[in-house]
């Protein structure tokens, strides 16, 4: 069951759902503030939540009140997963904390993905991604050499606590499998953005140096790095090794700079990068972007022109990937969202569903999941365990039912 709202918790949960997971979103009946956020929609569904929310189900459930707390808890028997995203402290005030469901279902795997995690000095705090970016010194290192530091142009804060999160839930019923026991789980966003560091962090702990603003190229190699074409696009390359670099001075009809003794090794190089970046962009300049990918690719040298999202999505090897994928929507019509990156050679791929509209599975999943008769769940709907409006809505709901 997601839980979760905004990114981080729902990008783990589909995660899971992209690899066959069956994802139960409890939202409330204000629904998830994704459903709303501008400035896109389809036909009034906000394209944020389309991007993190196929393939699941949506339960609306009021978990303020003890019948919507109880209806949880009835699911929770059925769960082999619980994810969510409050601040510590906030999932015990509901009643859904991992101590209260654990005396539901021991076996219960439960994903907490918050800011600064459960304990130290700013457990308690609010956070979102350009928060943790900022704390992380994730944000020090992107942006023009000289210029401020800006934040990363995809979530990275959200995305890879997602991820990390994902990863670790699927540790977890892999121990469960030998123990037979459920466990907590701890997910930090500020965590996951400091171990991202990687390499970068490693430098500072070796040698005290602090890594700063890393602009378009790798601070170690400088033929690692994106230079402006003719035409005005900008091409990257990875010349990493002395081979690329012999081939990428034949590629820029600059054989005399491979026996240039500044340049003669990537020590000299990097030494001497003042030096070798303007030569490299003077040589850049004299090409259409196209005749240098050519130029290129036919020697191997890793490249690729900048792309925008809408070049990106429309590249033929993203399209033969089937990383853009069509779904029906349940309020009609055809919508584009993207595919799973993951791809297995024996597993049947997990159906794409439409993202669904707000509470559209309530009754199916109390249903035919928890084998409700139609009565008791109006009888909850006029208790409220779905919202205190819910019964003027309750014929919208069924009607969005399938």
């Amino acid at each position: 069951m997601d839980l979760s709202q905004f990114l981080a918790g729902p990008f783990c949960a589909q995660i899971l759902a992209d690899i066959g997971a069956e994802i139960i979103k409890i939202e409330p009946q204000s629904g998830d503030p994704t459903r709303v956020l501008p400035p896109y929609f389809y036909k009034g569904e906000g394209a944020y939540f389309l991007a993190i929310n196929h393939s699941k189900r949506s339960v609306i459930l009021d978990l303020a009140v003890q019948d919507g707390r109880d209806v949880f808890y009835d699911l929770v028997r059925q769960t082999d997963v619980v994810v969510e995203a409050y601040r510590p402290g906030v999932s015990k005030k509901l009643g859904v904390d991992y101590e209260t469901l654990k005396t539901v279902n021991s076996r219960i795997v439960y994903c907490s993905i918050s800011g600064f995690g459960q304990d130290g000095p700013y457990a308690t705090r609010p956070a979102y991604d350009m928060i943790v970016q900022a704390l992380s010194g994730a944000m020090s290192l992107t942006g023009e050499i000289g210029g401020r530091p800006v934040r990363s142009g995809t979530p990275i804060g959200d995305l890879c606590a997602g991820q990390f999160a994902a990863t670790a839930i699927l540790a977890a019923l892999l121990e469960r499998s030998r123990s037979g026991m459920g466990q907590f789980i701890d997910t930090a966003m500020l965590d996951v953005q400091v171990a991202m560091l990687t390499y970068l962090a490693q430098y500072y702990l070796i040698s005290g140096d602090v890594p700063g603003l890393q602009g378009r190229g790798h601070m170690s190699i400088p033929t690692y790095n994106a230079f402006r074409a003719r035409d005005g696009r900008d091409v990257l390359i990875c010349a990493n090794t002395e081979r690329m670099w012999q081939q990428l001075c034949q590629a820029l009809d600059a054989p005399e700079l491979a026996n240039d003794p500044r340049f003669e090794t990537n020590e000299r190089r990097h030494a001497n990068r003042s030096e070798l970046l303007p030569i490299l962009e003077r040589a850049f300049a004299d090409h259409e972007s196209n005749d240098l990918l050519e130029r290129f690719h036919a020697r191997s040298i890793p490249s690729a022109r900048v792309n925008s999202v809408a070049e990106a999505l429309a590249d033929p090897q993203v399209m033969h990937r089937r990383m853009v994928r069509d779904v029906e929507h349940t309020l009609g019509g055809t919508i584009r969202v993207l595919g799973s990156p993951i791809k297995f050679s024996r597993s049947q791929e997990a159906d794409l569903i439409s993202p669904p509209t707000l509470g559209q599975h309530t009754d199916l999943i109390l249903r035919d999941l928890l084998g409700y008769s139609s009565e008791r769940i109006e009888e909850l709907r006029q208790r409220g365990a779905f919202g205190s409006d819910a019964v003027d809505k309750s014929e919208a709901v069924k009607k969005q039912s399938i």
